[in-house]
C-alpha cells in the first residue's frame, strides 16, 4: 500500500538535490507534489518527470507565500527544505568576525524567515482537516558551531528551534498537525560545488570534508528523502517536535577510525 496515497505535499526548493530527491520519494509513494521553487524551470523538469506540479516559489517573499495559499489553500504535508549557505555567489567571509551584515540577513531571509512563512502557511493550509505534517530540513550545522559559516550555522539552529514551537503550539490546540525536523551532515549536492570545485583536487576536498565522519562517506539525498517519507507518512502519527539525525554518525562521538582484522 502506498505510504502518501491522496496526500497532498508541497516540497520547497524542489528543483534539484535534497527537495529533489523528496518530491521524487513522495510521488512514488502516491502522492499529489507540487514542486516549488526560486527556478521556475529547475521546479518544472522535476514535476513533469514526477507528475506532479510546479510553482514557482521564493520562500523569503511573503507574496510568494499568499499566492501558495490561493493556489492550495489546504494541504497535508509541508516539507521547508529550500536553503542556501551564502556561498553560492562568491566565497566571502562568513565568520563571526569578518560576515557582513548583508550577507548574515540574505542567509536567514531564506533559511529562518522562509521556514518561518512555510510553517505559517502549512498551519492554516492543515487547520481545515485537523492534522498533517511539517517537516524542517535544518542541518548538523544547527546543532553545532560552525565559525566559518556563522549566518548558516545560527538559521539552521533557529530552524530546529522553531520547529518545536510550531509542535508544541499545535498540540496546545488540539491538532494533529505534527512538525520534526531532519538534521543531515554532508549529504552530496549541487549546494557543495562552490566548495568541492572541479579541479584535480575535487577528490582530495571530498575526503577532507567526511573525514571526521565515521562512516567516510557523502550521503545521498536519497537517504534523507527516506526519513521524509516516514515522517510524513501516518506511521510517524506519535512523533512531533523531534528532531533526526542523518550524519554517518558524526555526532555520535569521537570519529570512529576504520580497523582491519
Amino acid at each position: 500500500m502506498l505510504r502518501l496515497n491522496t496526500k497532498i505535499c508541497i516540497v520547497t526548493g524542489a528543483g534539484r538535490g535534497i527537495g529533489a530527491a523528496i518530491a521524487r520519494a513522495f510521488a512514488r509513494e502516491g502522492a499529489t507534489v507540487i514542486v516549488t521553487d526560486k527556478d521556475e524551470a529547475s521546479a518544472a523538469n522535476v514535476a513533469g518527470e514526477i507528475g506532479g506540479e510546479a510553482m514557482r516559489l521564493d520562500v523569503a517573499s511573503e507574496q510568494d507565500w499568499e499566492a501558495m495559499a490561493e493556489a492550495w489553500p489546504q494541504c497535508d504535508v509541508v516539507v521547508n527544505n529550500a536553503g542556501i549557505t551564502g556561498f553560492e555567489e562568491a566565497l566571502s567571509p562568513h565568520d563571526p568576525e569578518t560576515a557582513s551584515l548583508e550577507d548574515w540577513r540574505a542567509v536567514h531571509a531564506v533559511n529562518l524567515d522562509g521556514t518561518f512563512l512555510g510553517c505559517r502557511y502549512a498551519i492554516r493550509a492543515m487547520r481545515p482537516r485537523g492534522s498533517g505534517s511539517i517537516i524542517n530540513i535544518s542541518s548538523r550545522s544547527g546543532l553545532v558551531g560552525i565559525p566559518a559559516a556563522a549566518a548558516y550555522a545560527s538559521s539552521k539552529a533557529a530552524v530546529r528551534n522553531h520547529t518545536k514551537s510550531v509542535a508544541l503550539y499545535c498540540a496546545e490546540r488540539g491538532l494533529k498537525i505534527r512538525c520534526n525536523s531532519i538534521h543531515p551532515a554532508a549529504v552530496l549536492t549541487p549546494m557543495w560545488e562552490p566548495m568541492l570545485g572541479t579541479g584535480p583536487d575535487r577528490q582530495a576536498r571530498m575526503a577532507a570534508f567526511v573525514a571526521d565522519t565515521p562512516l567516510r562517506r557523502f550521503g545521498d539525498p536519497d537517504e534523507v528523502a527516506a526519513l521524509a517519507v516516514m515522517l510524513a507518512s501516518d506511521e510517524a502519527a506519535y512523533m512531533t517536535g523531534a528532531e533526526l539525525n542523518i550524519d554517518g554518525g558524526l555526532l555520535a562521538g569521537s570519529a570512529a577510525a576504520p580497523k582491519t582484522d
